[in-house]
């Protein structure tokens, strides 16, 4: 298992270069040019304290030393890319890149990228912890349950529930559930993340964030119960029609032992896919739930950096995400192993 995980690693470090390539090349196509804007506004500020001659002077001045400063002082992507990474040095023999802790630096936000992400990780990160926990909590005894009571009324009605649940679009389902428990019963608020200007602190701040959260989380969970609940059910009752399901219960067993002990393991195959790709989608953020409740998360941030032409912000968050991908395949097949031991990797 050991040699086999190595191997993977080495593989996921190749596909992560080609894509991070890939990608840079994309952004570095869009008119775009960090040290034109620096060098102009710059020149912009001098205008009433130089005379006109001397202005252009200057701004081939300052647009040099800026192009140097952020490596683009040459048309060769390649060179550029390195530069970017850290791998190539820049003009005066120095490396400044990913690798050496540059992340980039955000222009709409006047500090570095890491500085901008954080909060609207740590808040990504929050809120789907808590739906994924509540989600699973709730599909996956109902799923269960739904597929040992096969055809019966409670059944039909879940099936029901989840079908007009999973056609129902997000947004749709928001609108909804303010209209419900912010206009009509005034349960929750219908935004923000905290109540504005409070002095809270520990414990009673913490239940403060949760009230404002309290809605969107139930949104969330709303949201995933049809799909993850009829997944789980229709992997449980593939489970429960196998032979060796058949032979634990005509030797006897307790019909609890033949579902959560045989059944639900060979169940959980299928499963498994949708459940670690549910904790590695913690770090991505929801742009429909995060909108509609005026959320600080990922999914707004990266739409708001593409408006923005932020491309610092948006090229390290699709890294990122690249390389959480790639971590959670690898991921998903050592589960495997550990589920059901006919896939485990011997070699």
């Amino acid at each position: 298992m050991l040699k086999y995980s190595l191997k993977r690693l080495g593989y996921m470090a190749v596909v992560l270069v080609i894509l991070s390539v890939i990608m840079y090349m994309i952004y570095s196509l869009v008119p775009a040019n960090r040290a034109y804007s620096d060098a102009d506004a710059q020149v912009k500020a001098m205008k009433n304290t130089l005379p006109k001659e001397q202005l252009a002077d200057y701004f081939d001045k300052l647009y040099l030393e800026y192009q140097r400063k952020y490596g683009t002082d040459t048309d060769n992507k390649l060179i550029r890319y390195g530069r970017w990474v850290g791998i190539y040095p820049l003009y005066d023999g120095s490396y400044n890149g990913l690798l050496q802790g540059n992340l980039g630096y955000s222009y709409e936000y006047q500090k570095p990228v890491v500085e901008v992400i954080k909060q609207p990780m740590l808040n990504t990160i929050k809120i789907n912890i808590w739906a994924t926990i509540l989600a699973l909590g709730i599909t996956l005894p109902l799923g269960i349950h739904c597929a040992v009571k096969r055809g019966s009324k409670f059944d039909q009605g879940i099936q029901v529930m989840t079908i007009v649940g999973y056609s129902l679009p997000t947004f749709l389902i928001s609108i909804l559930f303010i209209w419900i428990f912010c206009s009509k019963l005034g349960i929750f608020p219908p935004s923000g993340m905290q109540t504005p200007g409070n002095t809270y602190v520990g414990f009673r701040k913490w239940l403060d964030e949760m009230y404002y959260l309290a809605l969107p989380l139930i949104v969330m969970t709303f949201c995933s119960l049809g799909g993850m609940t009829r997944y789980v059910r229709a992997s449980m009752i593939e489970a429960l029609s196998l032979d060796c399901i058949k032979t634990a219960r005509a030797k006897g067993l307790k019909e609890k032992a033949v579902i959560y002990s045989h059944a639900w393991r060979n169940a959980l195959i299928p499963v498994v896919t949708l459940v670690v790709g549910w904790f590695l989608g913690i770090f991505g953020g929801s742009l429909v739930i995060e909108s509609m409740f005026a959320l600080n998360g990922m999914g707004r941030l990266m739409i708001q950096s593409l408006r923005t032409a932020d491309y610092d912000v948006v090229l390290l968050m699709q890294m990122f995400y690249v390389a959480m991908a790639l971590l959670g395949n690898l991921i998903i097949d050592l589960v495997y192993g550990l589920v059901d031991p006919r896939v485990r990797v011997s070699k």
